[in-house]
């Protein structure tokens, strides 16, 4: 579990195909100070395992459905990742819960200048939008941000001069890709009224079937 408030931005030194995934080498110091072989870290927002650590970077592998699902696999030496590592019980909550299971990849579709803040507008998988609302939290590239707006296939954030600085969002343009995860306190919410709604149909069909309805 993770908060989506990004503890510093690593680089990646290399991707290496490896089996049907590749093994990824990121170079940092923060996250390295506590960091042990089968730790959990976020990077980009994609929970990953240590797999191999060395004094200034530790390496990840990453599966076929890792692949699948985020935007790592376009990684290239020298670009930045936003690195956290897993949240500790007795940590600050800064941001929200996330899990760092990316439920899909975004796309900036825009970037505009509001004072000193950034307003970005990405848009995101038609399943996805159901899940995200005004005001609510939304974690991209792994980063914990508040939705300003919101639309059908698309939804936007305001960046302040601290998390421009501070996550790598501000690297990139439109048409850039990013790692997107909705808040999981929305999907169990619709998991349980589908399956209490579904539960009601076999009731009534129950009744209706033995002469009570």
């Amino acid at each position: 579990m993770f908060t989506g408030i990004v503890e510093e931005v690593g680089v990646i030194g290399s991707l290496v195909r490896a089996g049907a995934g590749y093994r990824l080498w990121v170079r940092g110091r923060r996250v390295l100070e506590d960091l042990k072989l089968g730790d959990s870290v976020a990077v980009n927002g994609a929970c990953l395992t240590a797999a191999e650590l060395g004094e200034s970077a530790f390496a990840v592998d990453l599966s076929p459905e890792t692949l699948r699902r985020t935007n790592l696999g376009e990684l290239k030496p020298g670009d930045r990742v936003n690195l956290e590592r897993a949240l500790r019980p007795l940590d600050r909550m800064g941001g929200h819960f996330v899990q760092g299971h990316v439920d899909g990849v975004g796309t900036i579709a825009e970037r505009r200048l509001e004072g000193d803040a950034v307003n970005v507008r990405f848009t995101c998988p038609a399943d996805l939008s159901r899940y995200i609302v005004e005001k609510g939290f939304v974690a991209v590239d792994g980063v914990s941000l508040t939705v300003t707006a919101r639309g059908e296939g698309w939804f936007a954030v305001s960046l302040v001069p601290f998390t421009q600085q501070a996550v790598t969002l501000t690297d990139k343009g439109v048409g850039a890709k990013v790692n997107l995860e909705v808040d999981i306190i929305a999907k169990y919410v619709e998991s349980l009224i589908a399956v209490r709604r579904e539960g009601t149909g076999i009731t009534h069909r129950f009744l209706a079937e033995h002469g009570f309805a």
